[in-house]
């Protein structure tokens, strides 16, 4: 794909060229994301942060990713703090916003909501997650998490052994992470869920092509021996019908300490994309898994500001500038620094 000018809706956008490119550039920005250096190179430039459903992590590392690289953020938080409240179409807000900002970064509720609204667009549009559709930034980051911590131990995602656990009927950022590992080889998936929350039979279809080595299961025990990664969601409630109905799922696929140790390799890597849901009769990953070094949750979800420093650099086309306006920081960063 040309990075430069364009949407990013989609991991089917992409190929495993497109993605080293990618990881290239966030490589090179790693000292920028940890405020080593400065960069001002999309200084004037705005981004406009248009989230019509709740989120944390994409949200807000979108626009610290924005800051960043020197840039100014306009951000909407709620359908009711818009016009689509008043009844205004999605292509309508597209023509308007698209008019105050440079590119825009989009969360909606609905599936293929963000791909409509960037057709009406005049400036690119990147997808922060569509209803239960995909969330192609976070497949990005994980796979640079996962790419990361497998090199410390020598390995590479050509082999990768990943078992993915819990809600994966609705589960956006695994439907987009399957997307994007069926473009490696010889991939190895343990697919651990619910009956009735197992992943769609498009995306399953679409690794077999890829030659995806898949085994189903609803044994967590047996579906995280002898993997490199475990990657844990939780229940999306909020898109169940009847939210109630998400309650039974709740806790049947909990991850804790005793159950690693017996049951895992020694280095095998618990991630997660967050929120995980901590609720007692929730939680999918156990506070006592804190002291295990092989937690990466938290380098996860530091990995998405420069994944998504390294978007906006590619798709405004100044990935060759940012070492032009470098400079030192004038501060440091954490505690007893």
């Amino acid at each position: 794909m040309s990075f430069r000018g364009n949407h990013i809706l989609s991991i089917d956008q992409f190929n495993r060229n497109d993605i080293e490119q990618l990881f290239s550039v966030a490589d090179k920005l790693e000292p920028f994301a940890s405020k080593e250096k400065i960069t001002r190179v999309l200084e004037g430039a705005i981004l406009g942060n248009m989230f019509f459903e709740p989120s944390t992590r994409t949200r807000i590392s979108f626009g610290a990713s924005f800051n960043l690289l020197g840039g100014s953020v306009r951000e909407i938080t709620e359908v009711g703090s818009s016009s689509l409240a008043k009844g205004e179409s999605l292509a309508d807000t597209a023509q308007v916003l698209s008019g105050y900002s440079d590119i825009i970064v989009m969360r909606h509720p609905e599936n293929d909501s963000v791909k409509k609204f960037s057709e009406a667009s005049r400036v690119p549009v990147i997808n922060g997650g569509d209803g239960s559709n995909e969330h192609p930034s976070q497949a990005l980051l994980d796979l640079y998490t996962i790419r990361k911590e497998l090199s410390q131990n020598d390995k590479t995602i050509d082999n990768l052994r990943i078992a993915l656990v819990g809600d994966l009927k609705y589960g956006r950022a695994v439907h987009s992470l399957c997307k994007i590992l069926s473009k490696y080889k010889d991939v190895k998936l343990n697919l651990i869920s619910p009956d009735e929350l197992k992943l769609p039979e498009d995306l399953i279809r679409q690794m077999n092509d890829s030659r995806v080595s898949i085994n189903q299961t609803e044994n967590l025990e047996k579906g995280i021996s002898e993997v490199d990664i475990i990657y844990v969601t939780r229940v999306q409630e909020e898109r169940f019908k009847n939210k109630k109905d998400a309650n039974k799922y709740r806790g049947l696929l909990s991850l804790n300490q005793s159950i690693y140790t017996a049951n895992c390799e020694p280095n095998t890597v618990i991630m997660h994309p967050l929120p995980r849901d901590s609720r007692s009769d929730a939680n999918e990953l156990d506070s006592d898994l804190y002291e295990n070094p092989n937690l990466a949750i938290f380098r996860q979800a530091d990995n998405g500001v420069v994944i998504r420093m390294a978007m906006f650099a590619l798709v405004l086309g100044v990935e060759e500038k940012i070492e032009e306006t470098s400079k030192p920081v004038n501060w440091k960063v954490g505690l007893n620094s």
